[in-house]
């Protein structure tokens, strides 16, 4: 109701004149130009942020790579494990950008309001929940990774974690109002906050892992202080860092249709159904790709390359985010799209707008193929100078990129999927490629049949495309249309 006040103060009517109009963001004509120019000014801001996150990660592989194989592969063990903890908040993120877009297209501004804050609340509660969870068990997740637990991987491994517990909760609570933002149309805002988390989170990376030294610069000398931490070092700076991006977020997206939303509310059971119908779908999609990821990592782990083959894979995938990583900017501009589409109950567009950003995205990961197939080796020898991790990186790269362009169709047409709310046949097609599939084939040719880590690249890469073209098919379905949320 218009005159109904809302919970901090400010009036419907309020809220109504500080939201950008749909129109402005989708315009009534839609041909193929206009279509292309509206997913490339929401993807181009998640492009340039994640370039720095590709940046951030290939400087963090660097960095961890230079403390020696150990600490290299404890990172590798520790990808996994973050990447589980982090799959709740996908999850979350995935409901908010669903239930935003949805009621910014309609122009739901109640239903708005209250499906940001109730999303936000959730999540930080589950951060904190998952990190002293994560924490408690620390010793066991570590031993599933690297079976001798008096190796020197293993307690770097334990060194890496337990900082990095800390940065849990404000992960999740940055993951949730960027989720927020780009579901208004506003990819910009997450741009500029995360962007300064990145950047952030490099600078104590170089001052907490490093000790104090001296640089010569521009025929000056001088001293830079470190703390000397080493690989824990690597977990203070990802952990302070997500406090303040967190804290941020909060003044920075209080002009925006969201408002004031550091007044986050009590969680209520009508809103937690209402995530839990989108979410708990995406989040065991995400369950199912972290969890393929740590048998996968497992099955490594016990190939004739051992822990060498688990420091490639953290290698590889620092690399292979140089081609992944912008095709992000398309999966977020297909989420929010779609949604605010079928908001406005307007079938075709959401369709047009979904395919506009895949073709955008295809063109990257084409060309991004091409050039790991040519330069796979000069870019692995900048991580690792090892000879057996350095094989192995660039075989790895050579291999995945085979089928990468079917893993950008994947990533866009998911995103286009979880914007209308329709995060089930998503899940499937995971658990079929992955888990029927990828894992057991893993485990059977790189272990059991003995053809080692190379075999399990291949297995990667060949579900890869399974995946890819299986979202093609759901998506020509089109029962994704009909999703309500």
């Amino acid at each position: 109701m218009k005159e109904k006040a809302i919970a901090d103060g400010s009036s419907l009517e309020k809220l109504e004149s500080d939201a950008r109009p749909v129109e402005e963001a989708v315009p009534a004509s839609l041909d193929k130009a206009s279509a292309h120019r509206i997913v490339w000014g929401l993807a181009w801001p998640v492009i340039a942020l994640n370039s720095l996150q590709l940046i951030n990660n290939l400087l963090d592989a660097k960095f961890i790579g230079s403390l020696g194989k150990d600490a290299l592969s404890a990172s590798g063990a520790a990808f996994g494990l973050v990447f589980l903890m982090s799959s709740v908040a996908i999850a979350i993120g995935t409901a908010t950008t669903a239930l935003v877009s949805r009621f910014y297209g309609a122009r739901e501004d109640l239903n708005l309001f209250h499906s940001s804050r109730q999303c936000i609340s959730l999540s930080l509660c589950l951060g904190i929940l998952l990190a002293i969870t994560g924490w408690i068990s620390s010793p066991l997740l570590a031993s599933l990774f690297i079976k001798d637990t008096g190796s020197p991987a293993y307690h770097q491994l334990l060194e890496y974690l337990g900082p990095l517990w800390l940065g849990i909760p404000p992960m999740y609570v940055v993951f949730t109002i960027a989720s927020a933002l780009r579901g208004v149309g506003d990819t910009k805002r997450p741009m500029y906050v995360s962007g300064f988390q990145i950047l952030l989170h490099i600078f104590l990376n170089y001052l907490l892992i490093f000790p104090s030294r001296d640089v010569s610069l521009l025929g000056m000398s001088f001293r830079i202080p470190g703390a000397n931490w080493g690989i824990a070092g690597a977990g203070w700076g990802f952990a302070i860092s997500a406090w303040v991006a967190a804290i941020l977020y909060f003044p920075a997206s209080r002009t925006t249709p969201l408002g004031e939303i550091w007044r986050m509310e009590m969680i209520r059971l009508e809103w937690l159904k209402r995530i839990y119908r989108v979410a708990a779908p995406a989040g065991i999609a995400a369950l199912i790709r972290v969890l393929s990821l740590n048998f996968f990592s497992l099955a490594l782990s016990r190939t004739v390359e051992g822990p060498a083959a688990l420091g490639a894979l953290r290698v590889g995938f620092a690399m292979e985010g140089i081609a992944f990583m912008p095709t992000f900017g398309y999966m977020a501009a297909a989420s929010a799209l779609v949604g605010q589409s079928l908001g406005m109950k307007d079938e075709e567009r959401a369709e047009k707008l979904a395919w506009s950003a895949t073709q955008q995205a295809e063109v990257i990961m084409v060309v991004m193929s091409l050039f790991f197939i040519l330069f796979a080796q000069p870019l692995a020898s900048f991580f690792v100078k090892d000879p057996l991790q350095l094989k192995l990186s660039t075989d790895y790269l050579i291999i995945i990129a085979l089928t990468e362009p079917f893993f950008g169709y994947t990533m866009v047409l998911a995103g286009a999927h979880q914007g209308a709310g329709d995060t089930v046949r998503p899940a499937w097609i995971a658990f079929i490629s992955l888990w029927l599939l990828r894992v057991p084939a893993a485990w059977i040719f790189a272990v059991w049949m003995g053809f080692g880590t190379v075999a399990a690249w291949w297995v990667m890469s060949i579900t890869q495309g399974i995946q890819g073209i299986s979202m093609i098919i759901s998506f020509k379905q089109g029962k994704w249309k009909k999703k309500e949320v």
